[in-house]
């Protein structure tokens, strides 16, 4: 038996299939062509609730230039009705998918929610980390490293950062 492939930056990204909220099953090998932006995603996490609007703004100002945006969430604790309701309020349209057992949070070795991975049009993942340098001190963001790098591969550059260390609450795993 072989070991699945963890997410390197540098490296391509371990592909996968997730079913999304909406029904629909989402493949990263379709995106292909587009650079892939995966957050980790809780709908019980006040710090991914707060980055939900700034993400739909995200998704609506960058999908347009060849950017999709797929939240993955990995929580144990986040049952459907519960993502759903979470969905409605915050007035999300990007797609939610679910990975039950964390398959796929393991893979990418992700630990918070937010927890972002950015990968180029040719599915090389280019970074890994935070949205922004907010933290407990800090409440105001002063670099956005999310915009910072889908910028630069936009334009063809090298990525100003490629790894940075994630903010937000844990990933409450499934045990086994």
């Amino acid at each position: 038996m072989t070991t699945p492939r963890r997410a390197a930056v540098g490296q391509p990204i371990p592909d996968f299939s997730l079913p999304g909220v909406d029904g629909h099953i989402y493949n990263t090998a379709d995106d292909r062509g587009h650079i892939l932006v995966i957050d980790f995603w809780s709908a019980e996490c006040p710090v991914s609730e707060r980055y939900d609007p700034y993400l739909q703004g995200f998704a609506d100002a960058y999908g347009p230039k060849g950017v999709k945006l797929l939240a993955v969430d990995s929580n144990v604790y986040d049952r459907p009705r519960m993502i759903k309701h979470a969905i409605e309020e915050r007035k999300i349209r990007f797609p939610i998918l679910r990975d039950e057992g964390n398959v796929v949070a393991d893979l990418y070795e992700a630990v918070t929610t937010p927890h972002i991975f950015v990968a180029d049009a040719g599915g090389i993942l280019r970074y890994r980390g935070h949205i922004d340098d907010t933290n407990f001190r800090r409440k105001e963001p002063t670099i956005n490293y999310l915009e910072e790098v889908v910028d630069a591969l936009l334009f063809g550059n090298e990525t100003p950062v490629a790894e940075t260390s994630p903010f937000g609450c844990t990933i409450n795993r499934a045990r086994v």
